[in-house]
């Protein structure tokens, strides 16, 4: 509900006293009262799907977890959201603003992603989704740095999933439980194969939790600015917002969830894959 507040003004002079006026009332909005709500709301969503990682990282860290089951849950994961970007954001960008602007904003993100990861990749975190059977993490001794930039490299991967889930919030002023469920699902391989393969190159408990627990609060972050900031522009940008978005996790999936996925696992990823897109698409289609 809209808040208006109705501010008068008494009779007067202008500046320097040339202009009178006279006493009158204008009607002032104040904003509304469930924006609060909502932005509590995209924090929240934010969290749960952000903590995902943390309840993936536990399980990769303190478990071992044979390399065919981290194929599996990866592929599965990356299904869910290839199906979520394609019906959920792709698609939504479409309907929104037509098809020039969600095709370049797409591009524009996949791009952009690219860009960040091929910097990240040569400062060691080119890896940084392996659990270390097939494709070993550096350690800091083998290249220095690469602590910061497998942290940053989790950062880039998580940011676009958690602000589209603020802009969900956009469209009737209900979070997209979809999208929510598509990020917590894809979130839970990611977090566990990535820990696995940082315990496997000696780093410590403190620096895998803490790595994890600040992608899951950076997440929260992005939700909400995905709600607040984004919300104040048309629909036609944030269209491309959702585009850019859907570009940057297409572009990640491909770099550093299949390659997890289909190395040295059994015959059966494909199938596992579709599964994970076709749960998505029927959830989004409930």
């Amino acid at each position: 509900m809209e808040r208006l507040e109705k501010v008068c003004l008494p009779d007067g002079r202008g500046p320097g006293g040339r202009a009178p006026f006279r006493q009158g009332c204008v009607t002032v909005s104040l904003g509304t009262q469930g924006d609060m709500a909502q932005v509590v709301q995209a924090g929240f969503w934010g969290l749960v799907a952000g903590s995902a990682l943390l309840v993936g990282a536990a399980i990769g860290y303190v478990l071992r977890v044979p390399q065919k089951v981290i194929a599996t849950v990866m592929a599965f994961g990356a299904g869910v959201l290839i199906s979520a970007v394609s019906f959920e954001l792709v698609g939504e960008a479409y309907e929104q603003a037509g098809l020039a602007p969600a095709a370049i904003g797409t591009i524009a993100g996949a791009v952009a992603y690219t860009a960040g990861n091929v910097w990240l990749a040569r400062r060691g975190a080119r890896h940084r989704k392996r659990s270390g059977h097939a494709q070993a993490q550096p350690s800091e001794s083998d290249q220095g740095g690469s602590g910061l930039a497998l942290a940053l490299g989790a950062l880039l991967d998580g940011v676009p999933e958690s602000a589209v889930i603020g802009v969900s919030l956009l469209e009737g002023g209900a979070v997209s439980l979809v999208t929510v469920a598509a990020v917590f699902i894809s979130n839970i391989p990611e977090g566990l194969s990535s820990a696995a393969g940082m315990r496997q190159a000696g780093r410590g408990r403190a620096y895998v939790f803490g790595v994890w627990g600040a992608i899951a609060a950076a997440g929260t972050v992005s939700a909400v600015l995905g709600y607040t900031v984004v919300g104040a522009f048309s629909p036609a940008v944030i269209a491309a917002v959702t585009a850019v978005a859907a570009g940057a996790i297409l572009a990640m999936i491909a770099d550093t969830m299949i390659p997890e996925a289909f190395e040295n696992a059994h015959l059966a990823i494909g199938l596992i894959t579709v599964s994970g897109f076709l749960v998505s698409f029927a959830l989004s289609h409930a």
